[in-house]
Order: C-alpha cells, then structure tokens, then sequence
C-alpha cells in the first residue's frame, strides 16, 4: 500500500522521532511511504481556540496537499489531529460557505488514519515484528479515545510485542489535563489533573509511558522529569518500530 504520511506540528518541531519511527514501522512491514513536504499544521489549534476563519485557509491547504499525494491512505502519529482532520475540518468549510471543501475535506478525512486504526483496521496487523524488553503502561488519549474511539487497538499491538510486559495503567481514561491551550488557561486544574495522572503511573509499576500523541507524553513527560520517577515516556510508534536489532543497537 502507498501511504502518505501526515507528520504533524509536534512531530516536526520537537519529537520527530516518533514520525520517524512511523516510517521505519511501515516500510518494514512492506508498505511505500511518502512525505508531501509542503504539509503545513492542520488547523487544529487555530479551531480549538476559536479562529474558524484562520483555519479555513489550512484546511483548503490540506486538502491539497493530501490529495496531490495520490495514496491510498493518510496516516498520522497522532490522534488528536486525525480527530481534527475527520471531525473539524468539514465543519471548517461549511462555515466558510464553501460545500466543495466541505467534500474534498471529507474525502480527504475518510482515508485519514491514526497509526493503531491504520495497522489493525486497514492492514489487519496485531504482531508488527517487534521486541521491546520493558515494562510499559498505555495511557489512551482523549482525542483517540472519546473522538477516534480506537479502543483496545493499542493495547492488541502492545500485547504482540516480544519482550515487553503490559501493565495496567489505574483510572487510564482519566484525561491527563493537556487538552492544548486549556493547561496554560486553566494551569492549575491542568497541574491537577496532571499530579493524579503521575501518580498513577507510578503506582503501575511500569518502566515506560506510552501514547499515541505526543502533545500528551511532552504534558506527562514533564511531570515524571522533574518529579525525577525515573518513568519515562515513548510513543506508541517507537515502540512497535523496535526490534532486536534496534535494541541491541542502542545498548
């Protein structure tokens, strides 16, 4: 399958890496990979806070850009801008006045996956051939799983990878108090409800926090750092991108 990747803000200006291990995952597993360089952010943050108008000009430009790509699907590292893609940017259009957008946006969305929906719905994988010898937790995102409603896909790959051991995370659908711009608007809730999410993942015992976004590991990332828990953070891509070679590589 052609597959065009769809990096996302986060991904291109400070955690790469997971976009990086998108590829190298899919490659692997026998798929082309494409990157439309002239990918742009996707309006997510211009619609979350309230600049319907800005965005419109990003969802024109997505459009295009994915549908110049001529792949069969669109995948992204990230939940809460698939969310976005699927569920803001026809809305976006619509509001503009222009139903031609509304429709290329939407056909656009309809091939647009997260990377668990892309692997296990699209390409019925569960086992991707990894090894990762740590003891992870899996904290299931808000975009992904109230909006995307990826349910266990995560947790059906996490269970297929060699080495790894799988530890409840307590309270997991509880948000961790990210949400974009509400932690800095609503900072002190936002430390809240980050302090219960710390706490939480310390008390699974787990060597490693995993997700399927970024914006959410940087929030919870940072927390466990300068509590100094010795729990660190790894998204969900590079994790299923590991393998014995990879493993023994770093060592």
């Amino acid at each position: 399958m052609r597959i065009a990747l769809f990096a996302t803000c986060l991904a291109d200006a400070m955690f790469p890496q997971a976009a990086v291990a998108t590829v190298r995952l899919l490659e692997r597993l026998g798929h082309e990979v494409v990157f439309p360089e002239k990918q742009t952010c996707c309006g997510q943050m211009h619609v979350n806070t309230g600049y319907l108008d800005e965005a419109t000009a990003l969802v024109r430009h997505h459009a295009d850009v994915f549908e110049q790509a001529g792949c069969e699907a669109v995948v992204a590292p990230s939940g809460s801008c698939v969310g976005s893609v699927r569920h803001q940017h026809s809305m976006v259009a619509r509001r503009a006045g222009d139903e031609r957008l509304a429709a290329r946006a939407e056909a656009v969305a309809a091939r647009t996956y997260e990377l668990s929906e892309l692997l296990v719905d699209v390409l019925g994988v569960r086992d991707v051939g990894a090894y990762y010898p740590h003891r992870v937790t899996y904290h299931p995102t808000c975009h992904s799983l109230r909006m995307l409603r990826v349910g266990e896909k995560p947790l059906e790959l996490l269970r297929h990878v060699r080495g790894l051991t799988l530890v409840e995370l307590p309270d997991a659908e509880s948000c961790c108090g990210f949400g974009g711009t509400f932690a800095l608007k609503n900072a002190d809730t936002s430390t809240a409800m980050l302090a219960d999410k710390m706490a939480h993942v310390i008390d699974s015992g787990a060597e490693i926090c995993s997700a399927g976004d970024s914006s959410c590991l940087m929030h919870i990332g940072g927390g466990l750092s300068r509590i100094r828990s010795g729990v660190r953070t790894v998204h969900l891509a590079e994790i299923l991108a590991s393998t014995d070679d990879a493993v023994a590589g770093a060592r």
